[in-house]
């Protein structure tokens, strides 16, 4: 591989951005909270909503512009606000020969810069994203149904962080080892050997990003990022009901690459109708060797048994499930809990699902409680968050997709089980056309076969299922066995008991999830933080990767050593 001549942006890059690379690589090695981009909207200025909006109204009605793009002339599209508002973006569409093509081409300058400079120009992309984070938080909104806070928060600030994340753990894997090393044998009386070894990062290839309709940045910049970081172009195929905050990505990576000397088709959309197969085309092309895929349980399981060619790195369904034993702060926990399972009306891939409490009741700050009495306190805890209207829509956005609403009309119809609590429609205050429904809580016995079936299977949306258990060691057990069968991204538990948590702290550790204890505060089981928390284990079926870890950037390279006698 040649060595690149460094555009002189490049080096003024390097020197911008170098103080937020360290920072970055001292806060993983840390843990501690740590966040480069505010996520408070004021902090983009008095005026960054109203530019916000009006930068995302000026794009609605007209075809998605992307200079020097390869397309063969038609225009896609097809998304729908779940807020109800006309967004008729189109965009350019291409087949995947040129695609591929185009990006093949651009490789090589890319893969020649050094791992520093490539983290420099990924930084500045997300420094331009992190500076029109209201309009992202605008088209994250209209596409995925978040209500604007969340928007703003997960869709922008929290979404950048966990791509300067991966672009850190990826600059730090990259450069593990010495550019250049001395090796020097002795050999007794005879001269000793002396080598020269260098040893070169070399990408993998061209990677695929497979975008999610809830999460369109969130869970697509860890891949886009430690992909680009490491040297390899990348192709994103958003959801075809969330393509706008992915294309607004590619535009503004193209513009920086492009201003930095390389070629803008390093970073390319294929962007297709709803319904296409695009994805599964492009994910057994030879030419592509990485995937990154968040969705669904059935093309996930598809793209890790037919893409042999390529690292696949996937995020598929799961049951998530809390353990509540007893508590010392009995109202705490039912706000954490009640609030949990409103967030985005359950459609998180982290909201927890099962509640799994005895049968017999639980010991808290205000006497013990009975089963019945939980879940019907729970209950109250929900409606008491959700009783205003407005607030209510704050909360838990727009559904987003018909599966979701469906899911809860059969709740609501008692399909599922017993009815503790039953959804409502809400009205949104500024958006009439929004699809809004509280959340639906189901009482079930795990000693019944059809309610272990209900329980043990995703339900994904605003639908969560309190099931009545024997007793706390048989609700660890079946915490621990449905990780193992079904996988979860998250797990929770509330006890006042040293040996009931040392229990809960077992399962987690022989399951594979990640264990939230006691959350009664502003931290909520449904919520990670980057450079702290671990997104997923990768050690369960519900994903085979963490965001972010070195296992989820030292796979999308190789290191080729050249050694000479000296």
């Amino acid at each position: 591989m040649s060595a690149a001549v460094t555009h002189p942006l490049v080096s003024e890059l390097v020197e911008r951005h170098q103080a937020t690379l360290d920072a970055a690589l001292a806060a993983a090695a840390k843990r501690d909270y740590w966040s480069a981009y505010p996520e408070f909207p004021k902090a983009y200025g008095e005026n960054g909503p109203a530019d916000g909006k009006a930068a995302f109204d000026a794009l609605l009605g007209r075809p998605f512009v992307l200079d020097g793009h390869p397309t063969d002339g038609d225009q896609v599209g097809g998304e729908a606000s779940p807020y109800g508002i006309e967004l008729g973006i189109t965009y350019p569409h291409a087949d995947p020969d040129a695609l591929i093509a185009a990006m093949r081409a651009a490789q090589p300058g890319w893969a020649a810069a050094s791992p520093l400079e490539r983290a420099a120009v990924c930084l500045e992309i997300l420094h331009r994203i992190n500076a029109r984070s209201h309009e992202f938080a605008q088209a994250v909104m209209h596409t995925t149904g978040q209500a604007y806070g969340m928007a703003f928060q997960a869709g922008g600030p929290h979404a950048q962080d966990r791509g300067l994340e991966a672009v850190a753990y990826a600059y730090a894997e990259q450069t593990r080892l010495p550019r250049q090393a001395g090796w020097t044998k002795p050999q007794g009386k005879r001269e000793p050997l002396v080598m020269t070894k260098e040893f070169t990062v070399v990408p993998r290839g061209l990677a695929l990003l497979i975008g999610c309709n809830t999460f369109p940045t969130w869970n697509g910049y860890p891949g886009l990022f430690a992909s680009l970081a490491t040297g390899n172009p990348v192709l994103v195929k958003p959801h075809p009901r969330a393509v706008l905050p992915l294309a607004l990505t590619v535009a503004i990576a193209r513009e920086v690459l492009t201003e930095a000397g390389f070629d803008a088709n390093l970073v390319c959309l294929a962007a297709e109708h709803d319904g296409g197969t695009v994805a599964a085309t492009l994910a057994v092309r030879p030419e592509i060797k990485m995937i990154d895929y968040t969705g669904s349980t059935t093309f996930g399981d598809w793209l890790e048994e037919h893409a042999k060619q390529a690292q696949v790195y996937t995020e598929k369904a799961g049951v998530n499930a809390v353990v509540i034993d007893s508590t010392d702060d009995y109202k705490g926990m039912l706000g954490n809990l009640a609030f949990a399972l409103s967030l985005y009306s359950g459609q998180m891939c982290t909201t927890p699902q099962n509640l799994l409490i005895p049968r017999g009741g639980i010991s808290t700050d205000q006497g013990d409680k009975s089963f019945d009495q939980v879940v019907a306190d729970l209950g109250a805890a929900i409606e008491g968050l959700l009783s205003d209207d407005a607030r209510a829509a704050a909360i838990l956005g727009a559904v987003v997709n018909p599966g979701v609403l469906q899911r809860s009309a059969a709740a609501a119809s008692g399909e599922y089980g017993e009815l503790a609590l039953a959804p409502r429609a809400v009205v949104s205050p500024d958006f009439p056309g929004a699809t809004v429904r509280t959340p639906a809580l189901i009482k079930l016995n795990a000693d019944k076969p059809d309610d272990r079936a209900v329980f043990r299977t995703e339900c994904f949306g605003p639908v969560s299922f309190a099931v009545a258990v024997e007793s706390t060691p048989a609700a660890v057990e079946l915490l621990r066995t449905t990780v193992r069968e079904k996988g979860a991204m998250t797990a929770s538990g509330y006890t006042t008991s040293p040996e009931v948590e040392a229990l809960l702290v077992e399962a987690a550790l022989d399951s594979g999830v990640s264990l939230s204890l006691n959350l009664t505060g502003g931290v909520y089981p449904n919520q990670t933080a980057a450079f702290s928390d671990l997104h997923g284990t990768g050690a369960n079926p519900a994903a085979n990767s963490a965001y972010c870890d070195g296992a989820f950037v030292a796979n999308r390279f190789r290191t080729v050593e050249i050694r000479r006698h000296s």
